[in-house]
């Protein structure tokens, strides 16, 4: 009875979030409680709910305040001197403007997000690819392969999600396939060389890089992809102002402003290296902190959040503008999270779980039991087309870790599992997710040939973390 109840459970999960027929917030709350209901846990249910909830609890404070932090360091332009260094460096060489885009999307990709991933660097790079008649599609490929990849930061959507799921910590999901994200990275790098040397010799001659000697007398030498990285940073901060510069280089004294009135100018804001500086050094503390564990999760997002606000937005009147912007964001994934405790505190308070998990340990080989978290690791990047993250991660994932653990498998390997494919390295693919929109829309490809041309390359990346994976140990073929 429990287990066809929350069998029916999980699958109308499915389909209502599939087919949108109700948002995910909404199914993720009344479906469980009126599966509690029916199940007669009607007198349980505040105690299963609150259970869930406080489970949960950590995982939400830590996305909420990671979301910020990230936010105010985009705001801050912390990435525009990396964005402009990586252009200059490409030259004009197809290959060397490829291998960039890699490196400039899994530096920006540290925030989690996939759509302000993709606003940056399709932002700052599309204009060179089109100046030099290099294939959008190697753009969308390649931010797709970075931003898939690091789309497994304990503070991205699937590694939160699998943590929320499972009720697991950083620690004993990320911090493990940590190696294997690191191959997942190589693999990134060798990927996005091949693709440009491809590129490059499509191109040929047809699109020779210009002399230094044939720039017209009296402009700017500097690389003409620059002003990209401009986009790229005004992306970042609509409301921060470039700095006008001349065609010798000199910056004027003052900036005449249209808005402001007849004859009126402003000065230029003084110059915030010392806060870059600031910004930079933060966050690598904060990121070591992360990984040596030297505070849980939640409280170093507190407290790096609170130290980067405080320097970068000192007045009141500031930092209430900070939080007025990004609370859309923030309130989005934080109450999906907290719905989330309200089912898994449910199916696993009735144990519903347990049962769903009995009867497919009832059907499922021997042979293959044990070695399930490779079978979900292999499968979960093509998945990423059918499933949603939220109904993978806490309809599907629950289900198998108990199942996995039936035969004696660590359920936080199959999570570990998960997050090498299912919405990681498949996100930027699947029409599921709102922000592989927003890539294919900026770089001018339609979805359907961004999947045929990257899909081969997307999974390969899967298969490299999780051979990188059962090398290191993170779970056991």
């Amino acid at each position: 009875m429990l287990a066809a109840l929350g069998f029916a459970t999980i699958t109308v999960l499915l389909l209502v979030t599939m087919t949108k027929r109700a948002s995910v917030l909404v199914a993720l709350i009344l479906l469980p409680v009126l599966a509690a209901l029916i199940g007669g846990f009607a007198s349980d249910l505040g105690e299963l709910t609150l259970g869930g909830l406080s489970k949960v609890a950590p995982t939400g404070i830590m996305i909420a305040f990671a979301v910020l932090y990230f936010s105010l360091m985009v705001d801050a332009g912390l990435f525009d001197p990396l964005i402009r260094a990586l252009l200059r460096a490409a030259r004009g060489d197809p290959l060397r403007i490829t291998v960039a885009t890699a490196v400039l999307t899994l530096c920006v990709a540290l925030d989690g997000d996939g759509a302000s991933t993709f606003l940056i660097t399709v932002s700052a790079l599309l204009p060179v690819y089109k100046r030099l008649g290099m294939n959008p599609l190697v753009l969308s490929g390649v931010v797709c392969l970075g931003a898939g990849v690091m789309n497994m930061v304990p503070w991205g959507g699937p590694t939160v999600r699998a943590m929320a799921a499972l009720k697991l910590d950083g620690s004993e999901v990320f911090n493990p396939v940590l190696p294997a994200m690191g191959f997942g990275v190589a693999w990134v790098l060798v990927a996005s060389y091949l693709l440009g040397r491809r590129e490059r010799n499509r191109l040929g001659a047809l699109s020779p890089p210009v002399p230094a000697t044939d720039v017209p007398q009296g402009e700017d030498k500097r690389d003409a992809r620059e002003p990209a990285a401009s986009t790229a940073a005004a992306a970042a901060e609509p409301s921060r102002q470039a700095t006008a510069t001349t065609a010798d280089g000199q910056e004027p004294q003052a900036i005449r402003s249209p808005g402001d009135g007849p004859g009126a100018v402003r000065v230029p804001p003084p110059p915030r290296t010392w806060l870059n500086i600031f910004n930079l050094l933060l966050t690598i503390t904060l990121v070591v902190c992360l990984i040596q564990e030297v505070l849980p999760l939640p409280v170093l997002f507190v407290l790096g959040f609170a130290i980067a606000v405080l320097v970068n937005h000192p007045t009141w009147e500031q930092q209430q503008a900070l939080l007025d912007k990004h609370a859309k964001s923030v309130v989005l994934v934080t109450t999906m999270i907290f719905a989330a405790g309200v089912l898994t505190g449910i199916l696993s308070g009735t144990k519903m779980i347990d049962e769903m998990a009995e009867v497919f340990v009832s059907v499922v080989p021997d042979s293959l039991g044990s070695h399930l978290p490779v079978a979900v690791a292999v499968t979960g990047m093509p998945l990423s087309l059918v499933f949603t993250p939220d109904a993978y991660y806490f309809g599907v994932l629950p289900v198998l870790a108990e199942t996995a653990n039936g035969f004696g498998t660590d359920p936080a390997e199959v999570a570990r599992a998960a997050i090498l494919g299912q919405m990681t390295t498949g996100f930027p693919l699947s029409p599921l997710t709102a922000s592989t929109f927003i890539l294919v829309g900026m770089s001018g490809v339609s979805l359907g040939e961004h999947q045929r041309f990257i899909f081969r390359w997307a999974f390969a990346t899967t298969l490299v973390m999780t051979a990188g994976a059962l090398v290191t140990g993170a779970f056991s073929l």
